[in-house]
């Protein structure tokens, strides 16, 4: 069975890891491209640890913590386009990628929880 999220997380990931080698190398910025790198790839680690969630329960609390840490990586990302720290096309082109991950993991979380209730 194919794993959206999985897969999206894992190439969104990449594209933080390239982004923020970027900032550090081109642009020397280190602070925000460490915390862009770290929010950035929790999310596809999160996925996979919740893969093998001890319970329902466990499960929804790890896609939470993604849903957090990809809100996170659209506020760096925010942060570092007005700040030309980005060309604006590589913005538009990563920044529906956040939104479709925070949009899935809203999905995700939303449907647990009510199946987790019943």
């Amino acid at each position: 069975m194919k794993n959206v999220l999985k897969e999206k997380s894992f190439v969104f990931g990449l594209r933080i890891i390239k982004r923020s080698k970027f900032l550090q190398n081109d642009k020397k910025e280190y602070i925000i491209s460490k915390q862009l790198l770290g929010s950035g790839t929790a999310i596809g680690a999160l996925a996979r640890e919740a893969e093998h969630a001890e319970s329902k329960a466990d499960f929804i609390h790890k896609m939470r913590i993604a849903l957090k840490e990809a809100n996170e990586t659209d506020y760096w990302i925010e942060r570092i386009y007005p700040s030309n720290e980005i060309r604006e096309s590589a913005y538009h082109s990563i920044q529906p990628e956040i939104q479709e991950l925070i949009k899935l993991l809203v999905s995700i979380v939303k449907k647990t929880s009510k199946q987790q209730k019943k």
